[in-house]
Order: structure tokens, then sequence, then C-alpha cells
């Protein structure tokens, strides 16, 4: 599991797909939502603007496995 490092309360799920390099600009987050499966903490998740949290798990279909840290 790769760690994605944060350093505010939260990150959207949207910039998160960015800061994970699953997408290269915040443009794409939407189209790639809809196609690709994203679980966070097991749960199916479409939503860009779900707010993700420290600790927060995210699996994302050919992209990998990912924990949110807050540094």
């Amino acid at each position: 599991m790769n760690p994605i490092s944060i350093h505010t309360d939260y990150i959207t799920l949207g910039q998160f797909l960015k800061l994970a390099d699953c997408i290269s600009t915040g443009g794409q987050a939407k189209f790639f939502l809809q196609e690709t499966v994203i679980h966070v903490n097991g749960e199916l998740e479409n939503r860009r603007g779900k707010k993700l949290v420290h600790l927060d798990q995210v699996r994302v279909d050919g992209c990998g496995e990912f924990q949110v840290v807050r540094s």
C-alpha cells in the first residue's frame, strides 16, 4: 500500500487521484470516476468531492492501493 501524504485535514477524491498519479489533470477526474472502479475503505465510491482523511484506504483499479497519511 502506497502512502499519499497530505498537509491538510482532508483531500477530495478528485485531488487525490491527481496526487496519486492516477490522472494527469483535475479535469479528467469526472470521466475517470465514471469509467474506473474505486473503493474507499472497502466501499464503492464515485464522487469526486468525497473527502478523504488521515488513514483512509483507497483502491483504484489499474492504479494501485493507497493510504492517506497526514504529515
